[in-house]
C-alpha cells in the first residue's frame, strides 16, 4: 500500500508542481502540503485525473499553531472509492488570510468550511453563504483556537423574571476555581473491599 501511494505523490507532486510543496506517506495516507492559491485546481485535479479520481471530499477541518508565524493548516481528507486509497491536503494560512472555497469543485464543503470558520476564523473566499453554523450568531470568539479561554466569555441563561434567555458576561465563584490536583484514588474517603487486608499485615 505504501509503495502505492508513494508512487500516486510522486505522481501528483510531478503534475502539479505550482501546488505540491511537499508530500510524505505516514499511516498508510498520503499527505500533501499545498499552496492556498491553487488549492481548488488541485482539488479539481485529484477528483477528474483517471491516475487519482479522489471523487469524495470526506472532511475540511484545521489544526491551530499559536507560534507560527502561518498559524493554520487548513485540512482537506479525499477519498478514491475506485483505488480504495485516502489522501490529505494540508494548506497553511496566516490568521487574516482568504482561502479559495472548494465548493465549486465539492459542494459538500459548504458545511465544513462553515464549521472552520465558525470555530477557527478562517475565512474562504467565494463562500456563498459564510457564517456560523455550530455556534450563535452572536458568539464572540472561535472555541477551536489554543488561546479561546477554556470558559469562553459569555454564559447563556434563561432568566425566568424577563421570560426569555440571557447573556451575560462568565462569573466564576472562586470556589470553583479550586484544584487540589489528587487523583481520585488519593481524595477518596472509603475503603474498598480487600484493603482491610493489607492493614492487618
Amino acid at each position: 500500500m505504501s509503495a502505492a501511494l508513494s508512487e500516486l505523490g510522486e505522481y501528483i507532486a510531478t503534475k502539479r508542481q505550482e501546488c505540491v510543496l511537499d508530500w510524505d506517506v505516514s499511516q498508510d495516507e498520503l499527505n500533501l502540503d499545498v499552496t492556498p492559491s491553487n488549492i481548488v485546481g488541485l482539488l479539481e485535479f485529484l477528483k477528474t485525473d483517471p491516475t487519482c479520481r479522489f471523487s469524495t471530499l470526506v472532511d475540511v477541518t484545521a489544526v491551530d499553531y499559536p507560534e507560527r508565524a502561518k498559524r493554520f493548516d487548513v485540512v482537506y481528507h479525499l477519498l478514491s472509492m475506485y483505488q480504495n486509497q485516502r489522501i490529505r491536503l494540508r494548506v497553511s494560512v496566516r490568521a487574516d488570510d482568504l482561502v479559495p472555497s472548494a465548493i465549486p469543485v465539492h459542494p459538500c464543503a459548504n458545511w465544513f468550511e462553515r464549521e472552520v470558520f465558525d470555530m477557527f476564523g478562517i475565512l474562504f473566499s467565494g463562500h456563498p453563504d459564510l457564517r456560523r453554523i455550530l455556534t450563535d450568531y452572536g458568539f464572540r470568539g472561535h472555541p477551536l483556537r489554543k488561546d479561546f479561554p477554556t470558559t469562553g466569555y459569555t454564559e447563556v441563561r434563561y432568566d425566568e423574571v424577563q421570560k426569555r434567555v440571557v447573556y451575560e458576561p462568565v462569573s466564576l465563584v472562586q470556589e470553583y476555581r479550586q484544584f487540589d490536583f489528587m487523583s481520585p484514588w488519593e481524595g477518596a474517603q472509603y475503603v474498598l473491599p480487600g484493603d482491610e487486608k493489607t492493614e492487618a499485615k
